[in-house]
């Protein structure tokens, strides 16, 4: 998995480009998912993104995915959890202080926001982790958010 979380973050804008089209859809099923009721659909969503994710970068599944501001390097594999930053222990070789064999994850974002259209939002604070979302899906999150700007309403199927 490292090796390919190494190379996603090579081609972070490939990727950047690659959820660019891929979010729009998903949003486009916003009908669809509040039909079939987002309750009901966030197992077998959450399972997939699960697995895409895994494989391309390690994901820890949070629930509050925030690759295309990190490089996509995810912030979740730094073993302090840090959302925001490196920690000062970053050795001089890049590794971790914490695992020395692992790049620093915030090098590799840093390195990875220069390679994307919207690399400036590394900049952005990113709210603290709120654990009670863990392993669930950050694509059905998006659809919601994304629904709620355009004015659609996310009530109806057999969501609670």
């Amino acid at each position: 998995m490292y090796a390919v979380r190494r190379w996603v973050v090579r081609h972070a804008r490939g990727f950047e480009r690659l959820y660019q089209a891929f979010e729009p859809l998903l949003v486009k099923l916003h009908p669809v998912w509040r039909r079939i009721g987002y309750d009901r659909a966030e197992a077998p969503v959450a399972a997939v993104e699960k697995g895409v994710k895994s494989v391309l970068f390690d994901c820890r599944m949070c629930g509050q995915c925030v690759l295309s501001s990190t490089g996509m390097s995810c912030p979740m594999n730094c073993p302090k959890n840090l959302r925001n930053g490196p920690c000062g222990g970053v050795r001089q070789d890049g590794g971790c202080e914490v695992v020395p064999g692992m790049r620093c994850v915030w090098l590799d974002a840093w390195e990875g926001s220069r390679r994307m259209r919207y690399g400036d939002r590394i900049q952005v604070v990113q709210e603290p982790v709120d654990h009670r979302l863990q392993g669930s899906s950050s694509w059905l999150r998006v659809v919601r958010e994304r629904a709620e700007e355009a004015g659609q309403s996310s009530q109806g199927g057999a969501e609670t």
